[in-house]
């Protein structure tokens, strides 16, 4: 069998990249070596210009400091990116309460508009970040979102939960989440994906965790104070991530909102699988709770438990993939855990979710195995992709795209639940699962050079 063999990154021609030392003091060798092999696979075709990262990169991938920052991150993501893991939970609340009187479409609403909002500030907040590092905005997301906890506890309208939740939850929640990644971006680079995926582990100890206090205090302390009791948890995560978070490199002036990435084909065909991966992502967190309670068999509790197993598995497919990806290559990993949710989702969840409690458990926590590790593996593979110091931009730009298929795939799921099948909703995910798919492996397919290679590490 042929030995995988490294593919590092891919950037457009046009991008520039920051002066700096060779990568781990490799000198002159190292970096006429890497040029060497740029110049020896340049003519295989527009996917590999510039495979090579470039002799200025200088990522520690390790040390107190840059594990520190990953500590930070996942502290960060904990309350932010864990409360959307957990939204569920709220929404499947709101449903039997305090809107009880609204369709299961209309909520959702909520839900799908502060993923939207989360993924599309990406596109202001990655290059803000670019030019002015991560300080400014860890401040700000951090207020913003505990003062998001403060109000949905005096929240009982519907438009008080879209304001609270979705435009103040939005906006902070994408200064959080965006500034967390985007620095663990600057500190690590072979190690990237297993890094990016301690991170993200902390999304998913926020989403075991705040199902199972909320399955605690809501019958306890009411709902209220149980949003209060988050927004305290959610300031002690965030001032120990605001202390730990920090940049490295000089900003970069030049960082603005563009979409010329997009001229690159590897990146277009990419950004186009995330947005159906994400849409998925995001339909199945929100109404997996939902899909519980619709079925009269099974107990009152299950809506808690299906998303703590999801998330709980979900922390481990973020680690194992992560760490495997830094070895066998990210894109190659990341297509892998695609195909293994779509066989996951047509072999468990459709066929058993409605009739069988053990099914829908163990479809849970394959699904949250496999799409934690999307969460680790998206970032490390758009690491890859665009240059360095342009994380921020690149981020924003491919997950602005993916923002307007949350909008409207967490009401259309919402709707095909309620007013047709839980199998409908659950045929939506598996039909844009194989989509995404296709156009994974043609983003793959773009970056070896328009060339269907499988023992290739990329």
């Amino acid at each position: 069998m042929t030995p995988l063999r490294p593919m590092h990154c891919c950037f457009n021609r046009g991008d520039s990249v920051p002066g700096g030392d060779t990568e781990r003091g490799g000198g002159e060798e190292l970096g006429s070596a890497m040029m060497g092999r740029t110049t020896a696979l340049s003519g295989r075709g527009e996917g590999l210009r510039g495979l090579a990262l470039p002799a200025s990169n200088d990522f520690t991938d390790g040390g107190l400091r840059a594990w520190l920052v990953v500590a930070g991150a996942s502290l960060t993501l904990l309350p932010s990116f864990g409360l959307i893991t957990a939204i569920g939970t709220l929404q499947d609340h709101w449903t039997q309460y305090q809107l009880q009187q609204y369709m299961t479409r209309d909520i959702s609403w909520i839900s799908g508009l502060l993923f939207y909002i989360w993924l599309a500030a990406s596109l202001v907040i990655g290059p803000w970040f670019d030019r002015h590092g991560p300080r400014w905005l860890m401040l700000c997301g951090s207020v913003g979102f505990v003062l998001m906890h403060l109000l949905l506890a005096e929240c009982s309208l519907y438009w008080q939960l879209m304001l609270a939740c979705s435009l103040i939850g939005g906006f902070s929640g994408a200064m959080l989440s965006t500034t967390a990644l985007a620095t663990v971006a600057l500190w690590f680079e072979e190690r990237r994906g297993f890094a990016q995926g301690i991170a993200m582990a902390g999304s998913s100890l926020g989403g075991l965790l705040i199902p199972m206090i909320l399955r605690i205090t809501f019958p306890k302390y009411g709902y209220a104070w149980s949003m209060r009791i988050l927004a305290l948890m959610t300031a002690m995560c965030l001032a120990i991530g605001n202390l730990l978070v920090r940049g490295r490199h000089k900003a970069h002036p030049g960082a603005i909102i563009s979409f010329h990435m997009f001229r690159s084909l590897p990146v277009a065909l990419f950004a186009a699988s995330v947005v159906g991966l994400e849409m998925v992502l995001f339909l199945a967190q929100v109404l997996l709770p939902t899909y519980a309670t619709l079925q009269p068999a099974y107990p009152p509790d299950t809506s808690f438990y299906v998303l703590a197993v999801c998330n709980g598995a979900s922390c481990l497919g973020r680690l194992g993939p992560g760490y495997a990806s830094d070895k066998l290559g990210r894109f190659n990993t990341l297509l892998a855990m695609i195909l293994f949710t779509l066989v996951s989702t047509a072999a468990a969840w459709l066929p058993f979710g409605h009739t069988s409690l053990g099914a829908l458990y163990a479809f849970s926590a394959l699904f949250g195995f496999g799409t934690g590790s999307w969460m680790a593996l998206i970032p490390a593979c758009i690491g890859q992709l665009c240059p360095p110091g342009e994380f921020g931009r690149y981020y924003g730009g491919i997950y602005f795209l993916a923002s307007f298929a949350t909008l409207v795939g967490v009401p259309m799921g919402g709707a095909l639940l309620e007013s047709v099948s839980g199998m409908a909703m659950i045929g939506l995910c598996c039909g844009v699962l194989g989509v995404s798919l296709g156009l994974f492996l043609l983003s793959r397919w773009a970056l070896l050079g328009r060339r269907w290679v499988l023992w290739e590490r990329v």
